[in-house]
């Protein structure tokens, strides 16, 4: 928190204050809409905006247009006598002075701080207004707020409830009301403390829903509702999932990329919260949505009730009943059971235009009870599927839908309308829906080679060879800008495209006998093309995703070797140092010894970058470099142990792949369902081996193979026994969980490792980026 002395005070006073009188008509409403057309988000305006400037109870913080009904309705709920900002007067202003430099000698012991924060709140009684809103002074008062106790904190919010909204919608002020909510968190643990709280957040709460469109409506107090929801639920206030913030991890989980639990957000919990005065000011922000629709389409309107929405996830019977107010249904019909009407539909098409009420449908559609997900997608979107994704917000709701698909019969639906539509969606710019329609394929197994084959179709004609199909997916908006596309070559020096970037790694998840075009295809790229691919972060994620997929080991090889020679030049890369890790793991022996050996040159310019520590620990190339014959007994060991816990846990469909790697199995229903297990044992296997003799290590693998064996026939008819494919694997994943010794990186996750790996090229936007809010 910043701190400021005496000095910066008198420098600055004569920017600070102002009172309404001093000021020109309409300049506060100048004010707000330049912050909200300028900054957006950006709370932190240039020192020369003093603010919103909102001086009253819907006053000069709605602006003119399209609020000019909201205002005209709500004449009723204005206070006859506008609060006056009014100057601080030189006294108070040298009082605060001097706290702030006391506070900058730091020579207050942390109990004596507690006490000087706790007077210096009291002298603000009846001032908190002009003094939390003064730009200076503002700092000082959050510095107090984060020191004090509870007692004096909620004395200082319960003395300036009447005017909180009016503090939350300051440029300033807003800093201060939201770190005295931030300060009420930290004691929401403290059972002696709850009821206080409870009486001040309930105060602020009655005068909130009084007129809840000021703050909904304001950029700056839009920001402090949100995070006063967030109190009421009991969960954290900082989260950028209730901000607004659209993260990566949304487009994972669309993506199947990420595997969320229910009521994730939810689970971060802080303490008990306040179940009634978030249900209080829900139902307060609802009963004014239905009076007037402006507010859906409102930017920081919207962002509000995204937020209220993702805090009341998993709660059917609530969403139940306030979604259809949100879509626009009476409240009558509601009420008896007619949750949407099918006039709806033409509304909500009307409004989908509009950016924040696209963002709007999307939270609505993922948080959506499955009954009204139903409803919704039968009486707002089918039929339309085609004409919405061809809108750019439009496309940004059909993926939402997609992604949340039920089961095969909608799957149908969505195909029926979509499936023939693959190269318009490309050429218009909308792979995202292409690749929400071959995840959500995926994660329903319906439709995957269909997927495949209308991709595959749309970007590689008949007379172009299968060699095009993947280059082309990587760079989507080069090859589909170009006139003459049959004409269209590799584009050196530009970047992949991620979103075709994500669409091949959700193909490469599908089986073997579906994807041998895109095999064919990044088998038999130039090697130049693959080391830049592999140099690109949407690139290598492709690359590893293949290493990762159930292609044949000897597809693996053949890219592998036409890597060779470059081993050492992409273990220096911050991307590529990751898909040498999957060439590794991918290949048999001698491949592995050529990659170490190549690596072995470069080793001591490898340990002097970031993740160079870590890549020569994990193949062991100080060890291969000292003792050669030893590194490739452990590395036998390693490939012997592998082979011995397929026999024991695969499936009579795995195929062997005619060498010593590691093989796939071709059955993907029954290899997803086996990924996580073999994975844990590999992690297993290579923990146990680096640390351990490999006789010993072979024992203790054998003991594993007999205990498998016990318990799969113990008991059982010859007739009736379970093959050890059937074996509960889950035994030894644990196992092998509680032994790991170091995470393995899944491709194009979204864990911190993958944070740090696109630190430099920042791919975790896996989307593309929506010109929204």
């Amino acid at each position: 928190m910043v701190s400021v002395g005496s000095k910066v005070l008198q420098s600055r006073r004569h920017k600070v204050h102002s009172s309404v009188e001093d000021r020109p008509m309409g300049e506060e409403n100048r004010s707000h809409k330049s912050a909200r057309r300028k900054q957006g988000m950006n709370r932190r305006a240039k020192e020369g905006d003093f603010g919103s400037g909102g001086d009253g109870f819907g006053k000069s913080s709605h602006g003119s247009g399209k609020h000019a009904k909201f205002l005209k309705g709500q004449d009723t709920k204005i206070p006859k006598s506008p609060i006056i900002r009014k100057q601080v007067d030189p006294m108070t202003t040298k009082y605060f002075s001097d706290i702030a430099n006391l506070f900058e000698s730091n020579e207050v012991e942390l109990e004596e701080r507690s006490v000087i924060c706790g007077n210096a709140l009291e002298e603000t009684r009846g001032k908190e207004y002009e003094l939390a809103t003064d730009y200076i002074i503002s700092h000082i008062l959050q510095s107090l707020l984060e020191g004090c106790d509870v007692d004096h904190l909620c004395g200082f919010l319960r003395s300036c409830s009447r005017v909180f909204p009016l503090i939350a919608m300051d440029r300033s002020g807003s800093h201060v009301a939201e770190t005295a909510l931030r300060s009420i968190a930290t004691h929401l643990q403290d059972e002696e403390t709850y009821s206080a709280i409870l009486e001040t957040l309930t105060m602020i709460c009655k005068v909130i829903v009084e007129n809840p469109a000021d703050l909904m409506y304001n950029c700056y107090g839009s920001h402090v509702l949100r995070r006063l929801l967030c109190l009421c639920k009991g969960v954290s206030l900082d989260s950028a999932e209730f901000q607004g913030t659209k993260s990566s991890t949304n487009v994972a989980e669309r993506l199947n990329l990420k595997t969320s639990c229910p009521n994730e957000h939810a689970q971060q919990k802080l303490g008990h919260g306040f179940p009634g005065l978030l249900k209080d000011l829900i139902t307060g922000m609802l009963n004014y949505t239905a009076d007037d629709k402006s507010v859906l389409v409102d930017q920081f309107g919207s962002l509000v009730l995204q937020a209220f929405l993702k805090l009341l996830a998993g709660d059917d019977e609530e969403l139940g009943q306030m979604i259809p107010i949100l879509l626009g249904c009476n409240k009558e019909n509601i009420a008896e059971g007619n949750t949407i009407e099918t006039t709806v539909g033409h509304k909500v098409k009307n409004h989908m235009i509009e950016t924040s009420y696209s963002h709007l449908l999307e939270v609505i559609l993922e948080v959506a009870p499955e009954y009204l997900y139903d409803d919704m997608f039968n009486k707002i979107f089918r039929n339309s599927l085609f004409e919405m994704s061809s809108h750019q917000c439009g496309s940004f709701v059909v993926q939402a839908l997609i992604s949340k698909a039920r089961h095969e019969e909608q799957m149908e639906l969505i195909w029926g309308e979509l499936g023939t539509k693959f190269m318009d969606l490309l050429e218009m710019g909308r792979s995202g829906v292409v690749a929400s329609l071959m995840a959500a394929s995926h994660r329903l197994h319906t439709h995957d080679y269909k997927c495949c084959q209308a991709i595959a179709t749309a970007v590689c004609s008949a007379d172009d060879p299968p060699a095009c199909i993947v280059p082309r997916i990587l760079f989507l908006d080069s090859y589909f800008r170009c006139q003459d596309q049959s004409s269209w070559k590799w584009p050196a020096g530009v970047k992949m495209h991620v979103m075709g970037s994500l669409i091949l790694q959700a193909v490469f998840r599908c089986r073997n006998e579906y994807i041998q075009p895109f095999l064919a295809s990044i088998t038999s790229m130039e090697v130049d093309h693959l080391m830049e691919a592999a140099k690109d972060s949407a690139g290598a994620h492709v690359i590893e995703a293949f290493l990762d997929s159930s292609a044949s080991g000897k597809h693996k090889r053949k890219l592998i070797l036409k890597l060779q020679g470059h081993y050492g030049e992409l273990s220096m890369h911050s991307s590529g140092y990751f898909t040498l890790e999957k060439c590794f793991t991918a290949s048999n022996v001698s491949l592995r010894e050529a990659i170490v050996s190549e690596l072995s040159v470069v080793r001591n310019e490898l340990s002097r970058t970031k993740h160079g520590p870590h890549l020569l620990r994990k193949l062991d190339i100080h060890g291969y470099a000292s003792h050669p014959d030893q590194w490739r007994s452990r590395q036998a060991s390693k490939q012997t142990a592998y082979n011995e816990f397929r026999a024991i846990f695969g499936s009579s469909g795995t195929k062997s792949s005619g060498d010593d790697s590691f093989p796939t199995d071709t059955n993907t229903s029954k290899r997803a369902s086996r990924t996580a297990d073999i994975k844990q044992m590999r992690k297993y296997i290579d923990s146990r081996l680096s640390s351990a003799a490999p006789s010993l290590l072979k024992f203790d693998f054998k003991q594993h193979e007999k205990r498998a064996e016990h318990h799969s026939y113990k008991g059982n008819d010859s007739k009736k026994r379970k093959g050890p494919g059937e074996f509960s694997s889950a035994h030894v994943a644990s196992k092998a969980t509680e032994k790991e010794a170091e995470n393995e990186r899944p491709f194009n996750s979204f864990d911190k490792s993958d944070k740090k790996r696109r630190r430099k090229d920042d791919p975790s936007k896996v989307s593309k980026k929506k010109p929204k809010k």
